[in-house]
């Protein structure tokens, strides 16, 4: 019973006890994927049930990952993602300190979201703030809640990914980049501004989503029901939609024109 309350593994040569980075990336970018997803259906189309059920996802493997990292489904599946590369152990109490953020932002959105069906600027800051986290975990091997660590703890963070706490600040001048790679980076993204230019240029008559052939146009709609005050009813916009700017996203989620 003390071993599946234990968190993190104790690892011969290290002075505290340790998670695998690796996994931890890997199950970031899991968790990041799954967010993005459901995050685009609420701003594109106005549909927010993917949100909440991912909220209950997301709460759910937070609390498992606070009790035992090695019972949450996103640590399992990423821990099996990587199990053929060697493990990098880095310190395990930042971790809980980061993921007990991630813990606090989840039962903000079941309080807004799942529980009351709040939509709102809170949400939308909420979401973002979670989204740069796990982006920032996957993509870089940065944990922006493991540098909040050493400002609450009396313990400094030890064992950081990177070997970051280990290696001696050193005063850095200029931003680590040659001349040479400074200037691919701005002839990159002036190419990218020209490229950018004659694809609106060159567009014709193509358009973006709204123009194109509906799924009633192409033939392939429903028998039509009886119009009525029932269906303007159902198709009247909600007034965190209309807040939003989704007048026209809500209408085509919920088949109203």
């Amino acid at each position: 019973m003390k071993t599946f309350f234990a968190f993190g593994e104790q690892v011969d040569g290290y002075p505290v006890r340790v998670v695998n980075e690796r996994a931890v990336r890997a199950a970031a970018g899991l968790l990041f994927v799954a967010a993005m997803a459901s995050f685009m259906n609420a701003y594109l189309l106005g549909n927010y049930q993917p949100t909440r059920l991912f909220v209950i996802v997301f709460l759910t493997d937070m609390s498992l990952r606070m009790v035992n990292p090695r019972w949450a489904p996103s640590m399992i599946v990423g821990q099996w993602i990587v199990r053929n590369q060697n493990p990098e152990w880095v310190g395990a109490p930042q971790k809980r300190f980061a993921w007990g953020l991630g813990l606090l932002l989840g039962l903000t959105m079941l309080y807004l979201m799942v529980l009351h069906q709040m939509m709102g600027p809170l949400n939308m800051l909420v979401c973002g703030s979670c989204l740069t986290l796990m982006f920032f975990e996957s993509a870089f091997g940065i944990c922006l809640g493991c540098k909040l660590y050493n400002l609450f703890s009396r313990d400094q963070a030890q064992l950081c990914p990177g070997g970051v706490c280990e290696v001696p600040a050193k005063p850095r001048f200029g931003l680590g980049l040659s001349v040479a790679q400074m200037a691919v980076l701005v002839a990159f993204a002036g190419s990218m501004v020209l490229a950018s230019r004659w694809v609106d240029q060159t567009g014709g008559s193509l358009g973006g989503f709204d123009d194109m052939a509906t799924v009633e146009e192409m033939g392939l709609s429903a028998s039509a029901g009886a119009a009525g005050s029932a269906e303007a009813g159902r198709c009247e916009v909600p007034a965190f939609a209309r807040w939003l700017g989704h007048e026209a996203q809500w209408k085509q989620h919920n088949h109203c024109n």
